[in-house]
């Protein structure tokens, strides 16, 4: 699993945080996700599916 985030489509809502704080974390100056992970082991598959679904752009994509 890889994922991506579109830094541009991103509206900072914090969501992917909540969801998959292991692979997502928000800037600090204007809270635009980031990737702490962009290649998160299977085990955290489920939480990077729902961080993607909850993303509100969504910005958050997942290739497989």
């Amino acid at each position: 699993m890889k994922v991506i985030v579109d830094e541009v489509g991103c509206v900072a809502s914090g969501q992917c945080v909540v969801a998959a704080a292991d692979v997502c974390d928000q800037r600090d100056e204007d809270g635009i996700a980031v990737l702490l992970n962009p290649d998160p082991p299977a085990e955290q598959a489920v939480d990077v599916r729902h961080a993607a679904v909850v993303c509100p752009a969504p910005a958050i994509h997942i290739e497989e």
